[in-house]
């Protein structure tokens, strides 16, 4: 049984191996979109203006300026989540996002960690974070095409909102689906390297024929990826908070400055 889960954390390397090539496929969209975006904004002729009065001068927003404000920011949000999940140890080292056992199976990580098997139940856990981090690559596409269908009233919703995290629960509600789509096969086929995931089931399988066990009948394909998911958008709303408080300068261009300056004098 050692040898044959200690397979998981070769599994994990090599897949770490392709992690570069993935995320650079996986960002161009969104960077492509977040482009977009910026020129789009400097084209615009739209006269139609939203002012309010600061100390100094009244600031002029046009609803493009607006619209355009609020997608430079998430695309930019974004970026930096998938750059900082996609990384190795970009789940496993984030205490808030790193994926653990289910916590139906902790019974068994109890078990073999008793009999000194902590290791393995390390190795595997590290298996199930690496394939996290290989996935969440492929969120940049989702989110480049939920931006393009962003609409005004979208973007005024989430520029006005009183919650922190509206932009979050804006992608929550309209990528998880996509997301979860995007990436089963990837976390399904970086846990079947070396049949890691044949390997959980013949664990989980032992265990539940032992006396008075509790069943285990977790799909650990199914669990990493909401974990990912969840870590994804855990990241996501650390990078909203920073744009709309803009922590350590997060509003990095004018038309940021410009747009988010505009909503604070709207609270």
């Amino acid at each position: 049984m050692k040898n044959i889960l200690s397979y998981a954390l070769i599994a994990s390397g090599l897949l770490f191996a392709t992690h570069t090539q993935a995320q650079s496929k996986g960002l161009s969209k969104l960077k492509k979109s977040l482009s977009a975006i910026t020129d789009q904004n400097k084209k615009s002729t739209d006269s139609t203006t939203t002012k309010t009065t600061t100390a100094n001068a009244p600031i002029n927003i046009t609803k493009k300026e607006a619209t355009s404000g609020v997608k430079e920011a998430l695309s930019k949000g974004l970026t930096n989540s998938v750059n900082i999940l996609s990384v190795k140890d970009g789940f496993l080292g984030d205490a808030a996002v790193k994926i653990l056992m289910p916590s139906e199976a902790q019974k068994v990580e109890k078990a073999l960690r008793a009999v000194g098997m902590g290791s393995l139940c390390d190795q595997f856990i590290s298996s199930m974070n690496r394939a996290a981090e290989t996935a969440v690559s492929e969120a940049g596409s989702v989110f480049a095409n939920s931006l393009s269908k962003m609409t005004i009233t979208d973007a005024y919703n989430i520029l006005l909102s009183g919650n922190q995290n509206a932009a979050t629960t804006f992608f929550k509600t309209n990528t998880s689906n996509e997301l979860t789509s995007k990436f089963s096969p990837v976390i399904d086929k970086a846990m079947g390297a070396n049949n890691v995931s044949g390997y959980w089931n013949q664990l989980t399988s032992a265990y539940n024929n032992l006396p008075f066990s509790k069943k285990v009948e977790t799909n650990l394909t199914s669990y990493v990826t909401q974990k990912a998911i969840d870590g994804l958008f855990v990241k996501v709303a650390d990078q909203e908070l920073q744009i709309r408080e803009n922590i350590g300068g997060s509003r990095s261009t004018d038309l940021l400055s410009k747009v988010f300056g505009w909503a604070d004098n709207q609270k």
